[in-house]
């Protein structure tokens, strides 16, 4: 979805989701916000793609092909973008899961599926600075 000429980005944020289904919704929701979304399959280049898209935000699926969330989450925390933050999306929706995420330096927690009516919201949350989680 483009924007109008002179429309105003919200913020950059960058998707990490392997499922495509997943991936278009995101899209959809965020770019209908205002903000200007990148999309990435995999961690593979992870790090290229946050000094190249400079995001503000990362919204990242635990599970993925190669190395999973918490490895890549490492990554980032190690690097010159440690301040970034990063929100886990993932279908865990187990006990202490949350927890776990929380400790391993998520700045938050949404489960999938999403709800549709406050991922919008949680995102605006998430970029002003709260801890979100749902």
């Amino acid at each position: 979805m483009d924007f109008a000429p002179g429309a105003q980005i919200v913020a950059r944020i960058l998707v990490v989701e392997d499922s495509p289904d997943n991936m278009k919704l995101f899209r959809t929701l965020l770019t209908l916000k205002g903000h200007e979304v990148t999309g990435l399959p995999g961690g593979e280049g992870l790090l290229d793609s946050i000094a190249r898209t400079e995001p503000e935000l990362v919204l990242m699926d635990i599970q993925l092909p190669g190395k999973d969330g918490f490895a890549l989450l490492a990554e980032i925390r190690g690097s010159a973008h440690a301040a970034l933050r990063v929100l886990a999306l993932t279908a865990h929706a187990m006990s202490g899961d949350r927890e776990r995420a929380l400790q391993a330096g998520f700045d938050g927690y949404i489960t999938k599926p999403i709800e549709i009516r406050s991922f919008p919201e949680m995102v605006k949350r998430a970029l002003a600075g709260e801890v979100v989680s749902h």
